[in-house]
């Protein structure tokens, strides 16, 4: 991140554009405050907000967007933030261990989380100061950590995070494990990018070894149409046909997923929303029955 920000820097004085980076334009934390907007008129203010850190930008705006909804009386409390790094480059958490101002690296900085590979956070004190006054903390986590998180919330949740996303929920595993989150608490983890963004993560997530079980593997989605393949189903009925191994609304999340491809439809009986395979959805698990016998 930090040579993208030399390089943008040296782009916008050549050529004369508007600098865009949120890590040089301060307008870009007026916009990532809203955050703080849209979490609070859905949950209200959740007791902890877990936030991915590089530069500490996006620390510093959730803080300031809650501030201020306090300030205009809206909001009665702030919640505590926690801002989480990448154990393999972690300046501002090296800080606030230390209770020292100003970021700093111990050792040559490493992550696969390439988003919050930041060596020198434009935004580091300002974080610091957020962490600080909400009474929240800063806490790095290993990339294996962050790699677990990633899977779990793609099984889970129906959501394909990026790396630096992943690392939030990695640290919510490992705060509530020490006993410093309980799980009585409200929790809001902050996903911040798509794990399209980091296909080379992708690819090692997904590599499986060929052996003659590997076709019969079957994709959530694919389960979900093979399940009402069988007969129509509303989301409850198929939360429970696959195990509850997922929360519901995640299931909701392939649902619409698939909706959208036109592979399922929806329709409402007494209140309750069913759903339906499609002719489109028959002719795709046929075709993933004839790879199948390819593979």
């Amino acid at each position: 991140v930090d040579d993208s920000l030399v390089k943008a820097e040296e782009i916008a004085k050549e050529t004369g554009w508007y600098q865009g980076s949120a890590e040089l334009n301060p307008l870009a934390l007026e916009a990532l405050k809203t955050i703080a907007y849209e979490v609070y008129e859905q949950l209200g203010v959740p007791e902890w907000f877990i936030v991915p850190m590089g530069s500490g930008g996006t620390v510093y705006a959730v803080w300031k967007g809650f501030k201020e909804l306090k300030e205009a009386g809206l909001a009665q409390k702030v919640p505590r933030i926690i801002g989480v790094q990448a154990e393999g480059c972690s300046p501002i958490v090296n800080a606030y261990l230390q209770n020292k101002l100003e970021p700093y690296l111990k050792t040559k900085p490493f992550t696969r989380a390439l988003a919050i590979l930041v060596k020198h956070p434009s935004y580091g004190k300002a974080a610091l100061s957020a962490i600080r006054a909400s009474g929240g903390l800063a806490i790095s986590v290993s990339d294996e950590e962050i790699f677990q998180a990633e899977q779990e919330i793609a099984k889970f949740e129906g959501i394909f995070a990026e790396p630096a996303s992943a690392a939030t929920v990695a640290a919510l595993k490992k705060l509530s494990n020490q006993n410093i989150i309980n799980w009585d608490e409200s929790v809001v983890c902050l996903i911040t990018g798509s794990g399209l963004k980091a296909t080379d993560i992708l690819q090692a997530l997904t590599k499986k070894r060929k052996t003659v079980a590997m076709g019969l593997e079957l994709s959530t989605k694919e389960k979900i149409l093979r399940i009402l393949s069988e007969g129509d189903a509303y989301g409850y009925e198929m939360w429970k046909k696959l195990g509850k191994t997922m929360t519901r609304g995640a299931i909701y999340q392939h649902l619409n997923e698939l909706s959208h491809r036109g592979l399922v439809a929806g329709y409402e009986v007494d209140g309750r929303k069913f759903f339906k395979i499609t002719s489109r959805g028959m002719r795709v698990l046929k075709a993933i029955d004839e790879l199948k016998v390819l593979l």
